[in-house]
């Protein structure tokens, strides 16, 4: 399995770049120069072949002595042409992005290749979460289904994304449009999205706004969120609108993440999820103390896109599927979150609507969990979600 991470456009013809692998993953991690080193048995020497239209190609070697390079790998930088005829914005970013790819993974973004691009599955995180939410799932959904690859992002105005400064409004719509925009300059035909509470919404956004540039069949997975209104847990349960309010009122400079943790747990927020808040904490760069804390994100941004995923509805998409698109809700079994009797009977009159040829709804739930899926029962959620992987490698 390797993966990898976005890089920055720099200015070069050929340059020696220096990897470390992590774990099983691979990670750019900065420029070397072009005279040869001795590395440890960890690293790989990359060099750079190409580079033009914010695209940087690069072949490696296992030893800095070998005589021809064993595999190219190829990475979308920023190229802000967009493609497939979708209207974007040509003065955004490109969005944060890991791409964890299985151990059969060979694969090119550049054009004129005759090999099919490996199935792809995108996977989007909830608000105040970030990409590395996903990590340790996705490597594991790698090592399960070795031919596929999985494209974890910050959506906007959360974990590295949040420095990109994107124009408003900050909604659903823009969060999914930005994604459609990264898979485009990645040339990336997603064949599965999954995405998690608020990236359930921008997963049904996508289909809603690029339906014709998506691969058939594509399988879209909506982890414990419905379509329309956000109806928000009782008495005792976490508030999402009421935690980003609340941090919104913290201070800039955190001096203890076991203040802001206690803190949290004073106001009435679990400590479990006081715990995953304080993640997105780190170390400031501009504070003379080494022991202060700063904000991943970007909390007036995060607001809005609440809001906007409270407000937005996206029923049309489910009770109109396009063809060759399913789309699949999971219910935890201790959602943080109300799910409406009403709600819960217009999803299964979709499934009953839904065309059969390629396309459908359906409803699952998920045991011995809360919101947090992929946290509370890993191992539940893998067993549901490998179908999916299992049914598009029988085709």
């Amino acid at each position: 399995m390797a993966g990898i991470s976005y890089v920055t456009p720099c200015e070069c013809e050929r340059k020696w770049i220096r990897a470390v692998e992590i774990g099983s993953g691979l990670r750019i991690s900065r420029l070397a120069d072009r005279q040869y080193r001795r590395f440890d048995f960890s690293e790989k020497l990359f060099q750079v072949s190409a580079f033009s239209s914010g695209r940087l190609s690069f072949g490696f070697r296992d030893k800095p002595l070998a005589s021809k390079f064993r595999r190219f790998v190829n990475m979308a930088l920023v190229d802000e042409r967009p493609s497939y005829g979708l209207q974007v914005p040509t003065n955004s970013r490109v969005l944060a992005y890991d791409l964890v790819q299985g151990a059969l993974v060979r694969w090119s973004s550049l054009k004129g290749k005759s090999a099919p691009d490996p199935p792809t599955a995108v996977l989007l995180h909830g608000i105040l979460g970030c990409r590395k939410n996903w990590g340790s799932f996705s490597r594991r959904l790698a090592q399960e289904f070795p031919m596929w690859q999985f494209l974890l992002v910050d959506l906007r105005c959360h974990g590295e994304s949040a420095s990109l400064n994107k124009d408003g409004p900050h909604t659903v719509a823009s969060a999914a449009l930005d994604v459609l925009k990264l898979v485009r300059q990645l040339r990336i035909t997603p064949r599965v999205l999954i995405g998690h509470s608020f990236g359930g919404k921008v997963a049904l956004s996508m289909v809603d706004q690029a339906a014709k540039p998506f691969a058939r069949p594509v399988r879209v997975w909506v982890l414990d969120a419905t379509p329309g209104k956000v109806r928000a847990g009782g008495h005792g349960e976490d508030r999402p609108s009421e935690l980003i309010e609340f941090l919104s009122r913290m201070p800039r400079q955190i001096s203890s993440k076991r203040d802001i943790i206690a803190s949290l747990v004073h106001e009435g927020f679990s400590p479990d999820v006081s715990q995953w808040v304080a993640t997105n904490l780190q170390r400031s760069k501009t504070s003379e103390s080494s022991s202060s804390f700063s904000w991943i994100f970007d909390l007036d941004g995060i607001s809005d896109m609440y809001r906007s995923y409270e407000e937005t509805s996206l029923w049309k998409v489910v009770e109109d599927v396009p063809r060759g698109v399913h789309v699949d809700f999971l219910k935890a079994e201790r959602s943080l979150h109300r799910w409406a009797l009403e709600d819960i009977q217009r999803i299964h009159a979709a499934e009953e609507l839904a065309a059969e040829e390629g396309a459908g709804v359906q409803m699952h739930v998920l045991e011995d969990a809360g919101h947090w899926v992929h946290a509370d029962n890993p191992d539940g959620l893998f067993g549901i979600l490998s179908s999916t992987f299992h049914g598009f490698q029988k085709k």
